[in-house]
């Protein structure tokens, strides 16, 4: 009787945590750069599973957001979308350099640091060196710091000092029943 009685209150317990509304869970995630990319003649992001010092394509686009994830791939990928032709028009590919296509998102006011702002988005064509890599192509573009890891914490100064924090989740992505 005691196992039944035990079986039966585990059981309780279970369906009630799966079932609490998401409203209710004090989830957690992290506010960082996410890296995202897409390989010429392509127009979808794909979430980087390297960092930017690998080898680019003339023709792919780099995409950056300031994202909120409790996932380890960053799904709030740039809202621009990855469009090289439109991104780079009028830039003529020669023998010498190649064309990347550089897309910034600071992201949403709802995961910004307290006391910051995202800054306006950067949509931009780089002209840059046969041998850059995704780095090199970023930093002609902003100022970026890092961590001793190699891990982007900001980007033009956003955010000002935090590096991949931890966070509650924000209220404006928590959804409701």
């Amino acid at each position: 009787m005691k196992f039944k009685s035990l079986l039966v209150s585990l059981l309780i317990l279970a369906t009630s945590i799966l079932f609490i509304p998401q409203s209710h869970a004090a989830a957690k995630g992290w506010r960082y750069w996410g890296y995202f990319q897409s390989a010429p003649g392509v127009t979808k992001w794909n979430a980087a599973m390297t960092g930017p010092t690998v080898d680019i394509a003339d023709g792919a686009v780099e995409g950056w957001s300031f994202v909120f994830s409790s996932d380890d791939v960053p799904s709030l990928m740039p809202s621009v979308k990855p469009q090289f032709a439109t991104i780079c028009a009028g830039e003529k590919a020669d023998k010498d350099t190649k064309r990347i296509a550089l897309v910034i998102d600071f992201g949403s006011k709802a995961w910004a640091p307290k006391g910051e702002s995202p800054r306006k988005l950067i949509s931009t064509c780089v002209r840059t060196a046969k041998s850059s890599q995704g780095i090199d192509v970023l930093n002609q573009v902003v100022k970026i710091r890092a961590a001793s890891s190699g891990f982007i914490c900001g980007l033009s100064g956003y955010p000002a000092k935090e590096c991949g924090l931890e966070i509650s989740t924000p209220k404006a992505l928590i959804k409701t029943k």
